[in-house]
């Protein structure tokens, strides 16, 4: 029975109910998924996705279940995701937080990152056997740790490493919380998450996950999610429910970042930008990476 953490922090946007209209892959996603799957024929993958999301869903009425972007590799359309995989032909730890069903780090093994040197991680326990429902998979090569990001015996908040630790990189088999990790994490995902938070909650994590990176040149923090063209909280009306989020600008971003979490001068951070239609709102996302020079 998996455990229930509950979250010191609660995202700030609301449930809603489910729409199987939302469904979409595109033909890259559909082979993914039954190279995985080993369900051939569309409709039939299609059915298995949606009982699956179902059941996520009353684990955790999150938005991206609701919308299936849980199946959505994120990771991989980074502008830095080249970069990943080399830094995985390295030995390169590779940390994918919020990584709720787990179709980032399975693209990245597919692509060639070695599965021992992943770690997933998100607060429910039970997305970890979910996942292994989706993929249709007896055998998880990748470790997933449950456990709350802003709950310091999971993960502290720690300076930013300057120097090699001296602790030895631990045997990630055995970890049971992140704080075992500080400078030691060579590529740290963190898609869909940071908007979920206000602020300060935001700021907290970004200086979380820095004081896990390593200081070897080259290891990068990544992800994508929403902001404005100017920071502050935004109101939003999404099917009939006003939601109120606190969204980065792209360039209080880069400079939390570039001068706050790390001195100015440490980090190379680059970005890019899109747009997604939610429910017939535009929202603004932000692709980032923050690189150790």
């Amino acid at each position: 029975m998996s455990r229930d953490i509950e979250p010191l922090v609660k995202p700030l946007i609301p449930s809603f109910p489910l729409d199987d209209s939302l469904y979409c892959l595109d033909p890259e996603e559909i082979a993914f998924f039954r190279r995985h799957t080993g369900i051939q024929d569309e409709v039939d993958l299609k059915t298995h996705i949606i009982d699956v999301q179902r059941e996520a869903y009353k684990v955790a009425p999150y938005a991206c279940i609701r919308g299936f972007d849980f199946l959505h590799q994120t990771m991989s359309k980074l502008h830095i995701y080249d970069h990943i995989l080399k830094r995985g032909s390295e030995g390169a730890i590779l940390l994918d937080v919020g990584s709720c069903l787990g179709a980032d780090v399975r693209k990245a093994v597919e692509d060639g990152f070695p599965a021992h040197n992943i770690i997933a991680s998100d607060i429910k326990e039970a997305f970890s056997e979910l996942g292994r429902k989706l993929f249709k998979s007896s055998l998880e090569p990748i470790l997933f740790i449950p456990g709350d990001i802003f709950d310091p015996a999971f993960l502290s908040i720690s300076q930013p490493a300057r120097s090699v630790p001296e602790s030895a990189i631990p045997d990630i088999r055995t970890l049971r919380s992140l704080n075992d990790l500080h400078g030691h994490v060579g590529i740290i995902h963190a898609s869909k998450l940071f908007h979920l938070f206000d602020e300060q909650k935001q700021l907290e994590l970004a200086r979380a996950l820095g004081g896990l990176l390593s200081c070897e040149p080259g290891s990068t923090i990544c992800g994508t999610h929403s902001i404005a063209l100017e920071k502050g909280i935004v109101h939003h009306t999404v099917l009939g429910i006003d939601i109120s989020c606190f969204y980065h600008s792209r360039e209080t971003w880069v400079s939390l970042w570039d001068g706050i979490v790390f001195k100015k001068g440490e980090v190379k951070v680059e970005t890019t930008t899109s747009t997604v239609d939610v429910g017939g709102v535009t929202f603004r996302l932000l692709h980032w990476s923050v690189t150790r020079l």
